[in-house]
C-alpha cells in the first residue's frame, strides 16, 4: 500500500483527527535560488487514509472523495482507503449511504486517523452489532433487538464496575445503586424487567452483579451491547429467559501506529442522604412521651433535659452526634490507567494497567499503627493479543489479571451503620474524663470503639481469566466457510483475615463529694488473628464452531454452528454443567430484505439423566425490511434510513437448584434414641426432592421500527414486547402445613411481561459548533397471570392479575384523631387503638380490621426507566449532561431507620419523627410515638410506601483537548484535561430519603472528579 504524504485537517471540528506524529515530513519543493534541476520532487499526490470510530475501532464502508467526485474510496474491511491524485488543500468529504458526515482539508503531514463519532445515525450503522459467541452482524443486516453503550459514554463516569454507568444510557434498561460501600457498590440492572446474564468476549461469565468480573477498568472496554430479544439470545438456550443479555466486549488493537494513553483521575466522595438523629435534647423530649404514651412515667427530669439542651455536663448528660464520629464528610477515588494499543498484518494488541485506590467514610486514629477504615483498592493488567499465524490460520490470547484488596474495621462496616441507627445521642459519652470509652449497661458497646478499637480486617480477591482461541479458513472448500476453537478458564478467589480485638467501656458515675468511680463493662482483649476462604471457583470452558460468511451477488449469507461445554466449580459443590449446541442463520438479499433464524440445544447435568429435562430446544426467528432501500423510497430525501423489523421465540432459564430430585436428609443433634454407647441422632429430611422440575421458559415476540430523517442528523427506534413466562419455579401456593416438611419450587408459574421501548437521537455541525442529543424510555408492564395462588374469598386480596411483585398490605386512612374516631372505627383483631394510631379501611365492611382486609397498596402503573443526555463541542472543548430516573417507582420504608425506639424501646429517634402525631399536630407524618414495636402502626400498610420517582443529574462532563500544535510541541500525541461528576444533583418526589439507597445501608457517592490524558 502506498505511503502518504497528507493529512486530512477538519473544517468542522466537532471531533478532532488523531494523527500520526510527522516523522518524514518533506521539505519544500524548492527555495527562492535553487535551479530547477535541484529542486525537491513534488510531494507524492497519493494517500492512504485509516477511519475508525472514536474508540479506534476500524469502520468499514466509509465513502471519502474531492467535492467534485472525480477521486474516490470506499474503506475496506480494516478501514482504510487508498485516494491517488489528491492535491494538498482539497477539501474531501466522508460520507456513509450518500449521508456527508464529515469534511476535511488534505494539507502536508502524514497519514491520518480519522476518529468519526458514532452518535451520528449514519456512522452508527457501520458499527457491528456484537452478538453472542463472539460474532457480529451490521445493524441494518439483523432483526434482532441490540443497543450499544460504547467506550466514550462508560469512561465519564468515576466508578469501580461498569454496571454503574450504565444507568439512563440504553432503552429499556434500569439500573438501581443499592449501596455505596467500596468493593460492593454495584448496581443492580435489570432488562426490561429482568436481571440479564453477564457475557463477556462471548462468553457466559456470571448471572449475578456480584461477581467480582464486573468491576472492569473501563477504559477496557469497546461496547456493552444489550441483547434484549429472543433472536439476540437464542444461542445462549436455557441461560436466557431473563429479559436480556449484557455482552461485554473487551477492546482490540487496530494496526498503524501504537497508541499510547495514560489517564489519571482523583475524584472527592461525598455520601448522599442518610438518617439525621435527633440531639439529646430532643431524643429526651421525645422519649418522654413515648413512655407517656405507653402508659409509663417519663424517666428524664427538666433539670435533665436542660443539661441535654446547655451541655454543662458532657459526662452525665452527653450530646454525640455519633455520625460525626465515626464517618468523614467526603472520601477519596484515585485511578491511573494506562493502555497501550497497535499492531500491523501479522499481530494485533491492546494492553491496559489501573490501579484503583478508593478510601471508606470510616473514621480513623492515630492510636492505631493500622487502617482500620473501610478502604479499597484494586490492581488489574489486560491484554488482548490478536495474531494472523497464517494466510489462512488466526489465533488470539486474552488474558484478565486482577487483584482486589479490601479493608474494614474489626467490628465491620454493617455492624457500625446499624449501632449508628440503635445509638441516641445521649447514650454514653465518646470519652470518659479519664480516657476510657464510655458505656453504660444497657450499650456496652462504644461507638467510636468499634470503629477504631476493634482490631481490623482484610479482603483478598483473586480473578483471572485467560481465554484462547484457534480460528482457520477454509476457503479451500468454499470462500467464506471457517472453523474456530476456543477455550477459557476463569478463577476467582477471596480470603478474609480477621485481626479483631475487644474493648473495654466504663460507666462514670461522680458523686457530689469525692473521686469518680467507674464500672467496666467487657474487657482489653488481646488481638485475635484468623483467616477463612469466603468463596472460591473455576470455571473452564470449550468451544467449537463452523461459520459461513459470504456474499452471492444480490444474496448474503452468514451463519454460524457452535457446540459449547461450560463447567463452574463453586466451593466444595459438585460441578455444574451446561453443554449443547448452538447456531445462527441470516440471510440477506440485495441487503433489503433479512431472514434470521437461531437456536439453543442445550442443558445442565443438574437433572436426572434419564428425565425428559435433560436438554431443550429454544429456537427463534426474525425478519426485517430495510424500507428506505426500496426504489419508491430512494427520492424521498428527507428519508435517510427505515427498517422494520420482528422477531419471535422460545427461550429458556436453567435453575436446577443442587441436584433437587434427590432426597436428602442431615443428622441434627437435637434429637436421641437410645443412651450410652448407642445412641443415635435423628434425621432431619430436607427439602422434598421433586424429578420434574424443568427449566423457567418465555415466548417472546419483538416488533421495532430503526429509522433516520434530516440527513441523518435524526434517529429514531421504537419497539414494542410482549413475553409470555411459564413454568416459572415456585412454591405451591396451596400446599399443606401438616405434612411438616418443606415443600420444593415446582414449575407452576405465568408472567405476562409487555411494553415498548424508545430512543431518540440527535447530532448537528454548526461550523465549529456540534451539538448532540439522545433520549430513551422504556415503559415495563407485568402482570401476575397463574401462581397456584391459595384460597382467597375476595378480590382485592388476590395475587393473580396484579403486577409482578406487587406489595400488599393494609389501606391506610390516616390516623385516628381522638376517642369518638376510634370508637367509631373498626376494632382491630389483638390490639386496642389510640389517638394517633394508623387507621386501616375495612374492606370487606365485617367491622373488623384483620387479614381480609390486606390488597395491593401502591401503585400499580408500569415502572418507567428513561435517560437524557446532551452534550456540545466547540472547537478543543466538549460538554455533556447524562439526567437518568424512573417514574412509577415506590419504595417501602420501614426498620430501625423509620420506626422510633427500636431494639427494646433503647434505639434511636430521627428528624421525621418530630412530626409525630399530637392533639396539636393532627396532620402528622409519623403516628404517635412509643416504645419498640407497635403491632399495629407498624403493621405492613400503605401507610409506609412512598412514592419515589425521581430524576437525578448522573454525569457531567466538560473537557478540554488542547491544540495539536501545542500537544507535539511537548513531544505528544494529544493532551485532554477534564472534570466529571457523578449524582451531582437528585430531584425526587419524596425527598427526604435517597431513591436508591435508603433504610439506612451504606450511601452511594457524589463523586466529583478531575482527569488528565495523555495520548503518546
Amino acid at each position: 500500500m502506498a505511503g502518504s504524504n497528507y493529512v486530512l485537517a477538519q473544517t468542522s471540528p466537532t471531533q478532532a483527527p488523531i494523527v500520526a506524529p510527522a516523522t518524514n515530513a518533506p521539505a519544500p519543493a524548492s527555495t527562492p535560488g535553487t535551479p530547477p534541476e535541484l529542486a525537491k520532487p513534488p510531494i507524492p499526490t497519493v494517500f492512504t487514509a485509516s477511519v475508525t470510530d472514536e474508540n479506534g475501532e476500524p469502520l468499514t464502508g466509509v465513502h471519502l472523495a474531492n467535492e467534485s467526485g472525480s477521486i474516490a474510496a470506499v474503506t475496506d474491511s480494516v478501514g482504510q482507503a487508498e485516494m491517488p491524485g489528491i492535491n494538498a488543500g482539497e477539501t474531501l468529504l466522508l460520507s456513509v449511504e450518500n449521508s456527508v458526515v464529515r469534511r476535511f482539508v488534505a494539507g502536508a503531514d502524514q497519514k491520518p486517523i480519522i476518529a468519526l463519532d458514532t452518535k451520528n445515525a449514519a456512522v452508527a450503522r457501520l458499527k457491528p452489532v456484537r452478538l453472542l459467541f463472539n460474532t457480529s452482524i451490521r445493524p441494518d443486516l439483523t432483526a434482532a433487538s441490540t443497543q450499544s453503550i460504547y467506550y466514550r459514554d462508560l469512561q465519564k463516569f468515576p466508578v469501580t464496575t461498569f454496571l454503574n454507568a450504565l444507568a439512563g444510557q440504553a432503552a429499556g434498561v434500569q439500573a438501581i445503586q443499592l449501596s455505596g460501600r467500596p468493593s460492593d457498590d454495584f448496581s443492580v440492572v435489570s432488562v426490561l424487567g429482568w436481571n440479564p446474564t453477564i457475557v463477556i468476549d462471548g462468553i457466559a461469565r456470571s448471572s449475578s452483579s456480584l461477581d467480582p468480573v464486573t468491576s472492569f477498568d473501563l477504559e477496557e472496554i469497546e461496547s456493552v451491547t444489550v441483547l434484549k430479544d429472543a433472536l439476540s439470545t437464542a444461542m445462549l438456550g436455557v441461560r436466557n429467559t431473563n429479559g436480556g443479555i449484557l455482552n461485554v466486549t473487551t477492546r482490540r488493537g487496530t494496526p498503524g501506529q501504537p497508541r499510547i494513553s495514560f489517564t489519571v483521575q482523583s475524584a472527592t466522595q461525598q455520601p448522599l442522604k442518610f438518617p439525621k438523629a435527633l440531639d439529646a435534647y430532643d431524643y429526651a423530649t421525645l422519649y418522654n412521651e413515648a413512655r407517656v404514651n405507653d402508659g409509663l412515667a417519663p424517666v428524664y427530669t427538666q433539670a435533665d433535659l436542660a443539661l441535654y439542651q446547655n451541655g454543662q455536663d458532657p459526662i452525665g448528660h452527653p450530646n454525640v452526634n455519633w455520625r460525626d464520629q465515626v464517618l468523614k464528610k467526603s472520601s477519596q477515588l484515585n485511578r491511573y490507567t494506562f493502555s497501550a494499543s497497535g499492531g500491523n498484518q501479522f499481530s494485533k494488541y491492546f494492553v491496559s494497567l489501573e490501579h484503583l485506590s478508593q478510601s471508606g467514610l470510616l473514621q480513623t486514629s492515630d492510636i492505631n499503627k493500622y487502617n482500620t477504615s473501610n478502604d479499597y483498592k484494586a490492581y488489574t493488567v489486560r491484554s488482548n493479543i490478536d495474531l494472523q499465524l497464517s494466510k489462512k490460520l488466526t489465533g488470539g490470547i486474552r488474558l484478565l489479571g486482577r487483584i482486589l484488596n479490601g479493608n474494614d474495621a474489626g467490628s465491620t462496616t454493617t455492624t457500625i451503620l446499624s449501632s449508628l441507627l440503635n445509638t441516641p445521642a445521649n447514650a454514653y459519652p465518646v470519652f470518659n474524663t479519664n480516657g476510657s470509652y464510655g458505656g453504660t449497661q444497657q450499650f456496652q458497646n462504644n461507638l467510636y470503639a468499634q470503629t477504631v478499637g476493634s482490631g481490623y480486617r482484610q479482603n483478598y480477591k483473586r480473578n483471572v481469566i485467560a481465554d484462547f482461541y484457534l480460528q482457520r479458513s477454509l476457503d479451500e472448500l468454499t470462500p467464506g466457510l471457517f472453523v474456530r476453537g476456543t477455550g477459557s478458564y476463569y478463577a476467582s478467589l477471596s480470603e478474609n483475615i480477621a485481626r479483631n480485638k475487644t474493648f473495654a467501656t466504663f460507666l462514670q458515675t461522680t458523686p457530689a463529694t469525692g473521686n469518680p468511680t467507674y464500672q467496666q463493662f467487657g474487657t482489653n482483649g488481646d488481638q485475635a488473628n484468623g483467616n477463612s476462604i469466603s468463596y472460591q471457583s473455576n470455571t473452564t470452558y470449550l468451544e467449537a464452531a463452523l461459520g459461513y460468511n459470504r456474499q452471492f451477488a444480490a444474496h448474503g449469507l452468514n451463519a454460524i454452528v457452535v457446540g459449547s461445554r461450560q463447567s463452574a466449580n463453586t466451593d466444595s459443590d459438585l460441578p455444574y454443567t451446561v453443554t449443547g449446541l448452538s447456531g445462527r442463520f441470516s440471510y440477506n438479499y440485495q441487503q433489503k430484505y433479512v431472514a434470521e433464524l437461531a437456536f439453543g440445544l442445550n442443558g445442565s447435568n443438574r437433572y436426572p439423566d434419564n428425565g425428559s429435562t435433560k436438554y431443550g430446544f429454544f429456537p427463534a426467528a426474525g425478519l426485517a425490511w430495510n424500507i428506505s432501500r426500496e426504489s419508491f423510497l430512494e427520492s424521498q430525501k428527507w428519508l435517510s434510513f427505515l427498517k422494520l423489523y420482528t422477531s419471535i421465540g422460545l427461550t429458556g432459564n436453567d435453575n436446577p437448584g443442587y441436584f433437587s430430585y434427590i432426597q436428602t436428609y442431615f443428622d441434627t443433634p437435637a434429637v436421641y434414641f437410645g443412651t450410652g454407647a448407642g445412641t443415635q441422632s435423628a434425621n432431619t429430611e430436607q427439602v422434598l426432592a421433586t424429578i420434574d422440575r424443568t427449566w423457567e421458559k418465555a415466548r417472546k415476540l419483538t416488533l421495532g421500527v430503526q429509522g433516520a430523517v434530516l440527513d441523518n442528523h435524526l434517529g429514531f427506534t421504537l419497539e414494542y414486547y410482549n413475553s409470555l413466562y411459564y413454568d416459572m419455579l415456585q412454591q405451591r401456593g396451596r400446599s399443606t402445613t401438616l405434612l411438616g416438611q418443606l415443600y420444593p419450587d415446582e414449575n407452576i408459574g405465568r408472567y405476562h411481561f409487555y411494553g415498548v421501548t424508545g430512543q431518540l437521537t440527535y447530532q448537528q455541525s454548526f461550523g465549529n459548533l456540534g451539538l448532540f442529543a439522545t433520549a430513551n424510555i422504556g415503559v415495563q408492564n407485568s402482570r401476575v397471570l397463574s401462581i397456584d395462588e391459595v384460597y382467597r374469598p375476595y378480590e382485592w386480596m388476590q395475587r393473580t392479575g396484579q403486577p409482578v411483585g406487587q406489595s400488599f398490605g393494609y389501606v391506610a386512612e390516616g390516623l385516628f384523631q381522638n376517642a369518638a374516631d376510634v370508637a367509631g372505627h373498626a376494632t382491630t383483631v389483638g390490639y386496642t387503638p389510640q389517638p394517633g394510631d394508623i387507621k386501616y379501611k375495612d374492606l370487606n365492611g365485617d367491622g373488623i380490621i384483620d387479614q381480609f382486609d390486606q390488597a395491593a397498596i401502591g401503585s400499580t402503573k408500569p415502572s418507567i426507566p428513561f435517560g437524557v443526555t446532551v452534550g456540545a463541542r466547540w472547537k478543543g472543548f466538549d460538554f455533556s449532561v447524562l439526567l437518568q430516573g424512573v417514574l412509577n417507582r415506590q419504595v417501602y420504608l420501614q426498620g430501625n431507620s423509620e420506626y422510633a425506639f427500636q431494639n427494646n424501646g433503647f434505639g434511636g429517634a430521627f428528624e421525621q419523627h418530630l412530626d409525630r402525631w399530637t392533639p396539636s399536630n393532627p396532620n402528622a407524618t409519623y403516628p404517635r410515638v412509643g416504645l419498640g414495636n407497635n403491632l399495629n402502626n407498624f403493621a405492613t400498610s400503605s401507610f409506609w410506601l412512598h412514592n419515589n420517582n425521581y430524576m437525578r443529574l448522573k454525569n457531567v462532563e466538560l473537557g478540554y483537548t488542547f491544540p495539536l500544535n501545542l500537544s507535539q510541541r511537548a513531544r505528544v500525541q494529544g493532551v485532554r484535561l477534564f472534570f466529571n461528576a457523578t449524582n451531582l444533583l437528585t430531584f425526587s418526589q419524596y425527598d427526604r430519603i435517597d431513591p436508591e439507597v435508603y433504610n439506612a445501608a451504606y450511601p452511594i457517592q457524589r463523586l466529583l472528579n478531575l482527569g488528565l490524558n495523555i495520548k503518546l
